[in-house]
């Protein structure tokens, strides 16, 4: 709804120009000013119109000034310095700011675009670990705001069933004492053997060879036994992965297993296509220095087998062939690769990723590795954060059963994990502490505690949003309750512009924002027992639908009990 007055006053602006004749810009500059006491909408115009009319920005407000309209959401523009400053009537404003706030508020109009947005896709050779977090929660939040924003999206998980890693557990399981059946959770189970290999491999470096001769044997196709072995074992680590994504609130629309692009002749295709980019020596590769890249991207290795690369290039023109738009996640050490892969994609004539590089996150005790068997798993995360929630609720809830304290420690404990993740830029290095991400005060346990404590003053209040209400001569006056307002109209703006971005923290930014301006509200303006309890009570559940429906674009649940 805030950009009705962005929308209004470019309007009044654009009329004003014309009406004096002038050239109207191509885009006409308006931003919120930094001061409440300099209105709600500002603009720069005056600056851009002085080089074309070679007149003083100054001497181009006055006359602006002298012929433009007032919109009906306007109560009055005026100037400060050459800047034109709009003030909205906060009685039309807030009624219709009010009367947008649907249960579906933030639900933008359709786009008619499909967009498959590809995260997480860690190897199937191990459990989740707080390495792959960030690529999870910054994907799944970022499918949630592009759907809220009206686009078609489609989350897919590349599974990477044909890499050596997985030719390594295989080995393992023929080599090694391992049980198939296994009683502990099944990725970690297979974590563990992988380890183990590591530990054989490094012990004796000569049984690389065997590893290499099952890829290739697998790679082949002929081996019927060898294939239902490589497909049990990713088919359980993925059955882990997903029971963690489950709890952690990340959902994926389509699981794409890599070999189906050697099976289904895809990648044959594609390096048919690009034959005559392709030299051999020892292995099939292209020369990318005449595209600016000295490293040149292998296709084939010696022994005849496709590399990962190869197949990620067959996936990513189905990517293209299937969508409006392919966005990828992944850390910051892809880069090169991708800008590898960018160029035969060209070649193809194939839609190029629009790629978020994100930077690793890690615990104070330092890095992690699945190779080496030293890493903190995302179950160990997500139990140790519900933990930590459960010994606060306790201090501070005594008069809830075990039962009840036990969901909100699992609402607050996923929910602080998520949201100290997306609410920086991912471009920026991440190291958890646990004191910011569960604190009651900043983190998103303060902003779950707003929506609990709209719940239970309207709770209180037997308050029935169904009752319709006549707002028309009702006016809202106090500073608390006008920021409140314009906080909660602002809501579709962040979507569009999180979406435009490709990024989720300015999300995370409006949620603190939001909870805070309501917690203002809350302390400071009597609502329960005051002249204008129906009308207040109406901005209580309006701050708790866009409170909630803002967690809920994080993937984090609003408690209604805290």
């Amino acid at each position: 709804m805030y950009r009705i007055l962005m929308t209004e006053s470019i309007k009044s602006l654009e009329n004003a120009i014309s009406h004096l004749g002038w050239e109207i810009p191509e885009d006409i500059r308006v931003e919120e000013p930094p001061n409440p006491e300099l209105g709600d909408v500002a603009s720069s115009v005056s600056f851009q119109l002085a080089k074309g009319l070679k007149r003083s920005p100054m001497d181009i407000t006055k006359e602006l000034l002298s012929v433009i309209v007032t919109p009906d959401i306007f109560k009055k523009i005026d100037s400060k310095g050459p800047y034109i400053n709009f003030y909205a009537d906060y009685g039309r404003f807030s009624r219709a700011v009010l009367d947008s706030v649907k249960e579906d508020y933030g639900r933008l109009e359709e786009k008619n675009r499909k967009i498959i947005l590809e995260h997480t896709s860690a190897n199937p050779n191990g459990p989740l670990h707080i390495g792959h977090i960030r690529n999870s929660i910054i994907g799944d939040s970022l499918a949630r705001v592009l759907k809220s924003a009206g686009y078609n999206v489609e989350t897919q998980y590349y599974v990477n069933d044909m890499g050596r890693q997985i030719a390594m557990i295989v080995w393992g399981i023929y080599n090694l004492e391992y049980d198939m059946d296994p009683v502990g959770k099944l990725d970690h189970e297979i974590g563990k053997l992988y380890f183990q290999v590591n530990e054989e491999l490094r012990a004796n470096p000569d049984l690389k060879v065997e590893v290499s001769a099952l890829l290739k044997r697998y790679e082949k196709g002929d081996d019927v036994e060898l294939e239902e072995l490589f497909e049990d074992v990713v088919k359980k680590c993925l059955r882990g992965i997903s029971t963690t994504c489950n709890r952690l609130n990340v959902k994926h629309d389509a699981f794409i297993w890599e070999s189906r692009f050697i099976k289904n002749g895809s990648v044959a295709k594609i390096l048919k296509s690009l034959d005559s980019y392709l030299q051999k020596n020892e292995v099939v590769y292209m020369d990318l220095n005449e595209y600016g890249i000295e490293k040149e991207l292998i296709l084939i290795r010696s022994d005849g087998t496709s590399l990962y690369s190869t197949r990620d290039l067959a996936y990513h023109v189905e990517k293209s062939e299937k969508s409006d738009t392919v966005i990828d996640v992944l850390g910051s050490d892809h880069k090169l690769a991708i800008d590898q892969l960018k160029i035969p994609l060209e070649l193809l004539g194939a839609k190029k990723p629009e790629t978020i590089f994100y930077e690793f996150i890690t615990l104070p005790e330092g890095s992690m590795s699945t190779r080496r068997g030293v890493f903190i798993s995302v179950d160990e995360l997500m139990e140790e954060a519900v933990e930590r929630a459960m010994k606060e609720i306790v201090k501070r809830r005594t008069d809830l059963d075990d039962k009840e304290m036990l969901k909100i420690a699992e609402q607050v404990g996923i929910g602080a994990i998520r949201y100290y993740i997306a609410r920086l830029s991912p471009e920026k290095h991440i190291i958890f502490k646990w004191d910011e991400a569960l604190s009651f005060e900043r983190g998103c346990a303060s902003i779950q505690y707003s929506h609990a404590r709209a719940c239970k003053l309207l709770e209180k209040a037997d308050y029935n949003n169904d009752t319709a209400m006549d707002i028309t001569d009702w006016v809202f006056e106090h500073p608390y309750e006008i920021e409140l307002i314009k906080i909660i109209s602002k809501f579709s703006s962040v979507i569009e512009e999180s979406a435009r971005m490709n990024r989720v923290h300015n999300i995370a930014q409006y949620s603190q924002d939001l909870a805070s301006a309501f917690n203002k509200y809350y302390k400071s303006v009597q609502v329960i027992g005051s002249e204008k309890e129906d009308l207040r009570l109406l901005l209580v559940d309006k701050s708790r639908i866009t409170i909630r429906n803002c967690l809920k674009l994080m993937g984090i649940e609003a408690p209604d009990v805290m």
